[in-house]
């Protein structure tokens, strides 16, 4: 096989695993990592699969669901707006 050859399976060999890590769920991906954790790999490749393996799991929202403390004012005031609507013309178009 021609060197261009084997360098264009690479790189599309390369771009697939990486869109396929990326569209991954998190669960998946971290099981996949631990997975190849098991694999005799470069420890840079070691040390980002230890990462995604230890990634957090759920929503990470930090008890954004704790509430509000009491007395606590929306950081936007809820003010009322009329609700203008505009009518066409007969004759005038859309565009």
């Amino acid at each position: 096989m021609p060197l261009q050859q084997t360098m264009v399976a690479l790189i599309v060999t390369w771009c697939c695993g990486y869109a396929v890590w990326a569209l991954l769920p998190d669960a998946a991906r971290r099981a996949l990592a631990r997975r190849l954790l098991d694999l005799p790999l470069p420890s840079a490749l070691q040390q980002r699969l230890r990462r995604a393996a230890s990634q957090p799991t759920g929503c990470a929202c930090d008890g954004c669901d704790a509430g509000k403390p009491a007395g606590a004012r929306p950081a936007v005031a809820m003010v009322e707006q009329p609700i203008r609507i505009h009518r066409r013309l007969k004759g005038q178009s859309g565009t």
